[in-house]
């Protein structure tokens, strides 16, 4: 007969699998929907190198394979891009059972604020970032150099940095959540501002191309928002109610 403790960690295992079943299903239907305009999605992802090379340039397939794979996984982002809130809800309620109970009030605006960020961060990085460092690294090219990026290259470079700016648009909520929790205070903060700043330029350095204006896209929005997230922190800290629902352990179910 399996001990309450072996049931416990069963339950929970069952419970992650429907989860995980549940998030990829969201995403199999919002690719599925996806799917008859692979092309046109393809052609918008592609647009901003397009706009940015020389006339009669085009991107370059290197494997007949690309043609078919680039735009399928294209499609397979934006899918999962749409069904991040599903993603994050699942997530969310796989973990609520642990949370004490001012802290599952925070379940909708997180997540919801979460999906809109990381959103945002992939908008500044295609109309703002995109804009500005794709002519820059052709106007830079040798003469003698026929710019014609290849398509599988790119794609692994470009959701490099959509990854990377969507998760440094996160920045204030985590801030505002690690302050509302009471894991860190804001003095504490503003005492590591300056290792954080260092941090930015180092992350700027890693996930953006070897010139000062592409770091700077990107360590100086970090700065910014980690600064925007003590302003959130010091409007909405922890609450009495927080501090003393702590004290009295995590809410029952």
């Amino acid at each position: 007969m399996a001990q309450p403790e072996e049931q416990g960690f069963l339950s929970h295992l069952i419970e992650l699998r429907q989860r995980l079943v549940r998030a990829a299903a969201a995403i199999l239907v919002v690719f599925l929907a996806l799917s008859p305009f692979m092309r046109q999605i393809f052609d918008l992802f592609a647009r901003p190198m397009m706009e940015a090379l020389p006339p009669g340039n085009r991107l370059l397939a290197t494997s007949v394979v690309d043609l078919f794979v680039v735009p399928l996984k294209v499609t397979m982002f934006a899918s999962l891009l749409l069904a991040l809130p599903v993603v994050l809800y699942q997530a969310w309620a796989f973990v609520a059972p642990g949370l004490y109970q001012h802290e599952k009030r925070l379940a909708v605006p997180v997540i919801g604020s979460s999906a809109l960020m990381f959103y945002a961060g992939i908008a500044f990085c295609y109309f703002v970032v995109f804009k500005a460092v794709f002519p820059f690294l052709v106007r830079i090219a040798p003469a003698t150099v026929n710019v014609s990026p290849d398509i599988n290259t790119y794609f692994s470079d470009v959701l490099r940095w959509f990854i990377a700016f969507g998760i440094t648009f996160e920045v204030p909520i985590v801030v505002l959540l690690l302050v509302r929790l009471g894991i860190v205070s804001i003095v504490r903060l503003r005492q590591v501002r300056p290792y954080v700043i260092v941090g930015a330029f180092v992350m700027a350095a890693i996930f953006t191309p070897p010139d000062i204006g592409s770091m700077l896209l990107m360590a100086l929005p970090l700065c910014l928002l980690f600064e925007l997230g003590m302003v959130l922190a010091a409007l909405f800290g922890v609450s009495k109610q927080a501090r003393s629902e702590s004290e009295s352990g995590p809410a029952a179910g």
